[in-house]
């Protein structure tokens, strides 16, 4: 009898048991249906750890370097990678499935979804994504609409592929044209920068999902920037390379911010409590979360405290770090708690919190229409000598030159590239537009190209890019024969790991050079035209080959659908509208920043200065009188334009003021004009540029004859210094000059007006003060 109640018992208490873990598992808070202050009470220590590590599992390294404290980060590029959920995404969360927290995917990048577009070898089923034109374009067509319509085609993408939050956009101002990511970034102005990034997180969130405004801050370069230190004053800081987050932050609620690899003022961004809670939380109110780039920062606790509130892609030794820091009160539950509430606020909003059931199946083909659009509505005309273009149909016969004519480059290289089905060359888009070009130069160019490959790989010697094609005279001597007009596409590529090198990148050989002049004589011989097609991603150096031009079109990096869209603008189809956002120089060396680009030693620095202040791009050049090869803002038409009628609402300035400027089409072709607003401040307790952009707008398509008068708000934070010493924004009291302007040195009207009392704007607190002295770059007065 007792051995028959043992084994009645014995299941009994498994039962018991089991009902006893399902009730218990019942009542746990769940995430979504418990108020969030329950569930983060009922995770565990692990489970907090886990939540702000990524889940990637990388082992430690064995050799983690000289001088590190608990951290690695691997030498540039790193592009994230996972085949969890997404394959070819950059990273996941990790899941607490007792609590109803899941993981999110995390993709790269700024121009497209970075996803692998073949899985498991099935080509069957494709997971491409739409290759939309880099920033530099974007900012080049100075309209939000315009960018909004790019994102919310890209957030589509995001949302279809299960995709939770992009890595994206990059808004890091252009202080140096060699920077390597330059093509991702906007602009050399916080103003033009901050609106074109809060226009694509609006257009991408609009979607339901994520974006990561990327990479705070003053990550300026490539070049050894897991360790480089940015030394910068707090002044140039808010003004330029802060402002430019605080602009899109204000208007468009990104869900992340991404803390750069670098140093700011000797400590590393991920680690200055300064930086990620008192500017981006207390100053600004952020209400999302942080996250490391790709491997970066050094000690996990100390980002944890800071403000970093995600470490990515996450390994489980950085967990067990941060578990045996609150074991050991080197981290309190209290920063830990806070920091998994933020990241639990954003999960909410995420698809994957919501189940959504993605496609795998977004409108491609009418997302590059977009993209297509777009890269010709940011495309610049440079020059247009004896109206060489559009090029009428009569002039139908087409010789195409340059490598980049038949190998066309979208986007840059690194974690910006785009995975997509393909790239219309522009070879093909002249075709598709009705002309036809040269079938002999394009074989001459592919059979050259071939064997080129042909030769490194027998040779087994790497290589980055194709060399031009040596332009024989019998070459041109048939080129100029048969057909109408030359076109020579210019090709550029750099992207993450590497800054451009400046002989060869940023200038042009002088193989390319007498290359380029060759043609150019040869055709001009027959009177016929030539036209320069810049297939780059930042600026190069114009100097001497640009006078054998009679057109130059800036094609920037155009996404996938660039010869389509270069075609509609050499064509006519399109007026080009797009004006820079970044400066050409005459010479590299009137960058204002040059001397102290990379930085310190030369070799490898750690040290760069950015002794140039706020003196970046046109606020140098026109304050201490630089002439530069294509100024700020600049940008040709196909028609004329009036800008006129400058009137304001008042002559005394009194917290926000209204100016109007009517535009006119006064040539023969349907068009768009940019109008920008810059504005003198006068210089009595500070040093300022001697103007600054501080609105802009963009007519609609006006038909020959038909006006537009556009309105520009003012407000009395817009006209404001950074006052270091008083840690306040200051307009100060005096007589301002506004001006309405085609570019910052084609001004077209001027007004006064006064401040007749010094406004402080804001107070803010003193932060990111340099960790050595030095003596920034100031005018002479």
């Amino acid at each position: 009898m007792n051995k028959f109640k043992k084994v009645i018992t014995l299941p009994l208490l498994l039962l018991v048991a089991s009902l006893t873990v399902k009730a218990q598992q019942s009542n746990l808070p769940q995430l979504g249906k418990s108020p969030l202050k329950k569930v983060i009470a009922a995770m565990t220590l692990e489970e907090k750890a886990t939540l702000v590590v990524g889940a990637g599992k990388a082992p430690k390294p064995k050799q983690a370097g000289i001088g590190m404290s608990n951290g690695w980060v691997p030498e540039p590029p790193m592009i994230g990678h996972t085949e969890t959920k997404v394959p070819g995404a950059a990273g996941n969360t990790n899941a607490i499935p007792r609590l109803g927290i899941p993981s999110l995917v995390l993709s790269d990048g700024p121009a497209g979804v970075r996803i692998s577009p073949i899985r498991k070898g099935d080509s069957t089923h494709t997971y491409y994504a739409t290759a939309f034109p880099v920033g530099t374009l974007l900012a080049s067509t100075w309209d939000p609409a315009v960018v909004e319509e790019v994102g919310r085609a890209f957030g589509n993408e995001v949302h279809e592929y299960g995709v939770d939050i992009i890595l994206a956009p990059g808004v890091n101002i252009h202080r140096n044209p060699l920077n390597g990511r330059n093509f991702e970034y906007y602009s050399e102005d916080p103003l033009v920068a901050g609106t074109m990034a809060a226009a694509i997180i609006n257009g991408i969130q609009s979607n339901g999902v994520g974006t990561s405004i990327k990479h705070f801050v003053a990550n300026n370069q490539e070049t050894n920037r897991n360790y480089n230190s940015s030394t910068v004053s707090e002044r140039a800081l808010r003004e330029l390379y802060l402002k430019t987050f605080r602009i899109a932050i204000a208007a468009s609620n990104p869900w992340t911010v991404m803390s750069s690899y670098n140093r700011v003022n000797g400590l590393y961004t991920a680690q200055r409590k300064d930086l990620l809670t008192t500017v981006l939380r207390d100053e600004w109110k952020f209400k999302g979360f942080v996250m490391t780039d790709w491997g970066g920062g050094y000690d996990w606790a100390e980002e944890m405290k800071a403000g970093n509130d995600l470490i990515m892609p996450g390994r489980p030794d950085q967990i067990e770090t941060i578990i045996n820091a609150v074991k050991h009160d080197s981290l309190s539950m209290k920063v830990l708690d806070r920091n998994v509430e933020h990241i639990l606020n954003i999960i909410l909003k995420s698809p994957a919190f919501k189940n959504y059931p993605y496609s795998n199946k977004p409108d491609l083909k009418a997302h590059a229409e977009v993209a297509r659009s777009a890269a010709a509505e940011g495309m610049v005309l440079l020059k247009n000598k004896g109206n060489a273009l559009p090029i009428v149909k009569a002039l139908r016969n087409i010789a195409a030159f340059g490598i980049t004519t038949y190998n066309t480059i979208p986007g840059g290289t690194g974690s910006g590239e785009v995975n997509k089905a393909y790239t219309v060359s522009v070879y093909q888009g002249l075709a598709n537009a009705g002309y036809m070009p040269d079938e002999g130069i394009k074989n001459a160019y592919v059979q050259f190209a071939e064997n080129y490959r042909k030769q490194m790989h027998q040779q087994k010697r790497r290589y980055y890019d194709v060399p031009e094609l040596p332009a024989t005279d019998s070459l041109l001597n048939a080129a100029t024969t048969h057909n109408d007009v030359a076109i020579i596409t210019i090709g550029r590529n750099a992207g993450e790991g590497n800054d451009r090198n400046l002989e060869r990148n940023y200038m042009l050989t002088a193989d390319e050079q007498q290359q380029f002049k060759k043609i150019a004589d040869a055709f001009h011989a027959k009177g016929k035209k030539v036209i320069a097609v810049l297939n780059i991603g930042g600026v190069i150096d114009m100097k001497g080959w640009q006078d054998n031009a009679d057109a130059i079109l800036l094609a920037w990096q155009p996404g996938q659908e660039a010869g389509n869209a270069i075609a509609d603008v050499l064509s006519g189809k399109v007026n080009p509208s797009g004006r820079l956002a970044t400066t050409f120089p005459v010479n590299y060396e009137d960058v204002s920043s040059a001397k102290n680009f990379p930085g310190t030693p030369a070799n490898r620095p750690t040290h760069v200065l950015y002794e140039e202040g706020i003196y970046v791009g046109y606020r140098y050049d026109d304050t201490f009188n630089v002439k530069p090869m294509y100024e700020f803002g600049y940008g040709l038409s196909y028609t004329d334009f009036a800008i006129s009628n400058l009137k304001l609402s008042s002559k005394v300035f009194n917290s926000t003021m209204t100016a109007t400027v009517n535009v006119k089409n006064t040539g023969k072709m349907a068009g768009r004009q940019v109008v920008q607003i810059y504005i003198s401040a006068p210089a009595k307790s500070i040093d300022k540029p001697a103007q600054e952009l501080k609105a802009f707008a963009k007519t609609r398509l006006l038909q020959p004859g038909e006006s537009q008068v556009l309105t520009f708000t003012i407000r009395a934070a817009d006209l404001a210094s950074y006052h270091t010493d008083s840690s306040e924004w200051i307009t100060d009291a005096g007589q301002y000059v506004i001006k309405s302007a085609a570019s910052s040195r084609d001004i077209k009207q001027t007004a006064v007006f006064s401040v007749p009392k010094a406004i402080v704007t804001e107070k803010d607190h003193k932060v990111l003060q340099p960790d050595i002295n030095f003596t920034e770059l100031k005018p002479t007065k």
